[in-house]
């Protein structure tokens, strides 16, 4: 499978490691914004600018868009599914709807596929809603992101005039958690379930508090939520933020005849970029998978059979069921 990384971020630096330890993978290349020349990527490992990915119409099988969601996917991946198939991790989720239909129309005129919103969340914990809301009687369900790094939210604020370097963590309101797990709340907001930690070095001069106010006022991202915003210094950033670990949880509470059922779903990420990788690639093989079969247009992983995600032939499966 020809695939190319577009967007050489953490999400791509990682997403082209998790290519180069797939023996059924070939890596056509990395598609940046940046002056190529000046990116570090493995020897063997072609770089080219953005701008030239259409020339390669034909010769890529599907694209791993890596980008930030904020302000790049909305843009990018309609443009790419106008060429090739592509898979993204766009996670603003009221946004989901729109960008869907975007790519959607650009993928359905070009006869391309494109899954969007795939990663841990939107992407699995999706999955895991899904199923508890379907085999739960008058389920409530309640789902938890942290303690860790949220790569949307940072890159979020990355893009504010006067930012140098930044990390939102995301953590989780431990009292609502115990309260969800034992079935004693059914009205939380996810307003209420999680706090909003950042961490900024702002560039020389830069206005404090006009980043802090846009911050906290940002739609989809931070209005509404408890949100702290602290200025560091770089070698404050540089010694105490270079993490990446992230986890979270989905909890289900279903009515029982003697009682409650719950069900869940957790994970921990050492390297919240790295698990997306991997997922963007398992999705990716699935997504050619689809087109081969003449599935065309925009897809979420609600679409995706989950045999496409591992097996190529029929006895595989019998071997984890």
């Amino acid at each position: 499978m020809k695939i190319a990384i577009a967007g050489y971020g953490n999400l791509g630096k990682a997403a082209l490691e998790a290519a180069l330890g797939e023996k059924d993978v070939s890596l056509v290349g990395v598609f940046s914004r940046r002056n190529v020349k000046n990116l570090s990527v493995p020897d063997g490992v072609s770089a080219y600018p953005f701008s030239q990915i259409a020339d390669f119409k034909g010769k890529i099988d599907v694209v791993l868009n890596c980008m930030g969601s904020a302000r790049d996917l909305p843009k990018t991946t309609p443009f790419l599914a106008s060429f090739f198939n592509v898979v993204d991790s766009f996670d603003t989720h009221a946004r989901i709807k729109e960008h869907f239909e975007k790519t959607d129309s650009a993928a359905r005129k070009a006869g391309t596929t494109a899954i969007v919103s795939v990663g841990w969340d939107p992407g699995l914990f999706s999955l895991s809603r899904l199923y508890m809301k379907s085999v739960l009687a008058e389920p409530v369900v309640h789902t938890f992101w942290g303690k860790g790094v949220s790569q949307g939210h940072t890159d979020a604020i990355r893009e504010i005039d006067g930012v140098l370097f930044a990390r939102e963590y995301t953590v989780p309101v431990e009292a609502a958690v115990e309260a969800v797990r034992n079935g004693k709340s059914k009205n939380f907001s996810e307003k209420q379930l999680h706090r909003r930690i950042c961490y900024v070095v702002p560039k020389e001069n830069a206005d404090t508090a006009a980043i802090e106010s846009e911050i906290k006022n940002m739609p989809e991202y931070f209005k509404g939520y408890e949100t702290t915003v602290n200025f560091i210094t770089l070698d404050e950033f540089l010694s105490e933020h270079q993490s990446m670990a992230h986890a979270g949880n989905v909890i289900g509470i279903g009515r029982g005849k003697e009682g409650t059922n719950r069900l869940e779903f957790s994970l921990f990420a050492s390297s919240n970029p790295e698990l997306t990788a991997r997922i963007l690639l398992a999705f990716s093989k699935a997504c050619v998978r689809l087109n081969g079969r003449g599935e065309k247009g925009c897809k979420t992983v609600f679409d995706v059979r989950p045999s496409d995600l591992l097996f190529d032939g029929e006895k595989e499966r019998f071997l984890i069921l």
